[in-house]
């Protein structure tokens, strides 16, 4: 049996791939995060996202900024699991695999992330990016929809969010 380096079976250097995990691991943690307020489950999708742009990198034809192309893929990943959730619904697990898991971050951001998580999946997707200081003109690239869209869109999210942390008093 032959051994090949896995940079060749995949038709690219590895320290690619290593500088795109570098460069986005983290960004795609917390747009995971704002989907499904689940740090566990979080962590799954971004793996899930990499081991997708580990498999397609070779392919990626820079059309579009490469971190657009991974957020795209990462909202994908993401809007799936929401998906699977909805066809079989958390009140039919055991309590203790529906529990939510206890973040170490402060009280605030997990509020963020509760009050983002209860948003539309469009905008969830679209808070999570510009949290994530994402250019507007490529969320809208990322979402499929218009510009104008897209900042109207942040304005109302925003809005909503300050709304709920006046409510708790946060």
């Amino acid at each position: 049996m032959v051994f090949r380096p896995i940079s060749k079976l995949f038709n690219q250097p590895l320290n690619v791939f290593e500088e795109v995990y570098k460069s986005y691991w983290q960004k795609i943690f917390r747009l995971c995060m704002g989907y499904v307020n689940d740090r566990d489950l979080a962590k799954d999708l971004a793996q899930e996202t990499f081991i997708v742009v580990f498999k397609k990198l070779p392919e990626f034809r820079y059309e579009s900024k490469i971190g657009t192309w991974i957020f795209r893929i990462a909202t994908n990943i993401c809007l799936r699991q929401i998906e699977r959730e909805k066809r079989f619904p958390q009140d039919e697990l055991p309590k203790n695999l529906s529990q939510e898991n206890v973040l170490d971050i402060e009280p605030q951001i997990k509020f963020l992330y509760k009050c983002i998580s209860e948003l539309a999946e469009t905008d969830r997707i679209i808070i999570s990016l510009e949290l994530e200081n994402v250019k507007q003109e490529d969320i809208a690239s990322i979402v499929g929809i218009s510009y104008t869209n897209v900042r109207v869109r942040i304005h109302r999210i925003k809005e909503k969010i300050k709304i709920k942390f006046k409510e708790y008093g946060q």
